[in-house]
């Protein structure tokens, strides 16, 4: 657990720093734990590092939500990033690199380790019987979106940035990113993650991804309300009563004729022959990542669709980050955006059509005793709405 050093108030509530949403916390901790009133907070606190996600502050936050979950005084869980520039950008990357680079054994086993505590708190946020809010204000990637993409109460601002930018450094999307991404309507989330576009608050509303939009002034307001009064009536009172048009509602009709079906070249081919400049240069996006890994994407999309549950979309991400990570292109690409930074990765295979079915689908096959097992979360004993228990078997 993170430090939970706390300070009293006139009211008697005991909280750590962070008092309110804007603010900086001086301390060397990644996760903060805050109380005050009826309201539990999480506040990710690697400013520096745009919040991005530790092993450590992954079991931090699993353990704070499994205790509050049988805590009567706790209503309500809010989480939120500290800094003025993201909620959180994503996993630590450089860390899953370091790792990759020294597990042995074909399979590398910190970061199995890391996706099996990752995707389970995903899960559990999923399932959580307590209402779970989510800032999702400035940059939410990747990791950010599978912290706040499956919370029961999705908060964007005017400032939010949405995206998966997995394909960008020769990954696939993951955090449960594919279950909400099949799901949105049409081929939009087939054209988010193969692109590893972002969008906006407004389009993360439209698209599934986001609930209610509130001007970024008011979130103060809007954290002190939820430690008086249930979620649900704090943010209907200071959201906003008409959302701004969804930018990327205005492209769906050239995205569903492009991206529709199985096959990636003859997505590839719809694209390069529309008339929308759009559509051309999205194409060349596509074209520019891993052939592997955009390949392997459009299948865990496709594949995600028919599945009934986010547990078992996560289960077949697990699968898949194994044997991607075991690969070459996640690797190389790490080593061209973040440690290198030379932008110019060398892609094995380099083509499309170099990536062969086979190749694609032993991505999806069993681990065996390595399979992560997820049941329903078990969120509280003491809640009316009993979920049933999760259980993790996944043994690195």
């Amino acid at each position: 657990m993170p430090r939970t050093d706390s300070i009293g108030s006139p009211s008697g509530e005991k909280t750590v720093a962070a008092p309110s949403a804007a603010a900086s916390v001086g301390t060397d901790d990644e996760v903060l734990l805050q109380r005050g009133g009826q309201l539990a907070r999480i506040i990710l606190n690697r400013p520096q590092a745009l919040n991005a996600l530790t092993h450590g502050m992954i079991r931090s936050i699993a353990a704070a939500l499994t205790e509050w979950a049988d805590d009567p005084a706790v209503h309500t869980v809010l989480l939120t990033g500290n800094g003025d520039r993201a909620l959180c950008a994503g996993g630590d990357i450089v860390s899953i690199y370091r790792d990759a680079r020294t597990d042995t054994g074909g399979v590398p086993d910190e970061n199995a380790r890391f996706w099996a505590d990752e995707y389970t708190l995903n899960a559990q946020i999923k399932r959580y019987a307590k209402p779970f809010v989510a800032l999702m204000d400035r940059i939410v990637l990747g990791g950010g979106v599978g912290l706040s993409g499956h919370a029961s109460h999705r908060v964007v601002t005017e400032r939010t940035t949405v995206g998966m930018p997995e394909t960008t450094i020769g990954f696939v999307p993951d955090v449960g990113g594919t279950f909400l991404y099949s799901r949105i309507p049409g081929e939009l989330g087939t054209h988010l993650a193969l692109t590893a576009a972002t969008m906006t608050g407004t389009d993360a509303i439209a698209l599934g991804l986001a609930d209610s939009y509130v001007d970024s002034a008011r979130l103060d307001s809007l954290v002190d309300a939820l430690k008086r009064m249930p979620a649900a009536d704090a943010i209907a009172q200071h959201a906003a009563s008409a959302v701004p048009p969804a930018p990327l509602l205005a492209e769906r009709a050239w995205i569903d004729e492009c991206y529709a079906g199985t096959d990636l070249p003859t997505i590839i081919d719809r694209l390069q022959k529309s008339p929308v400049a759009a559509a051309r240069e999205a194409s060349a996006a596509i074209l520019a990542k891993s052939p592997t890994a955009v390949t392997v994407t459009l299948e865990s999309l496709r594949r995600a669709r028919a599945l009934g549950s986010l547990e078992e979309v996560l289960e077949q991400e697990y699968r898949v980050s194994l044997r991607m990570v075991a690969g070459h292109d996640v690797l190389e690409g790490i080593r061209a955006q973040v440690i290198d930074k030379d932008r110019n990765p060398l892609w094995q295979p380099s083509t499309l059509d170099a990536v062969s079915g086979a190749d694609v689908q032993a991505h999806f096959t069993s681990l065996g005793e390595r399979e992560l097992r997820l049941s329903r979360v078990h969120t509280s004993g003491n809640e009316p709405n009993e979920q049933e228990s999760t259980e993790r078997e996944a043994t690195a």
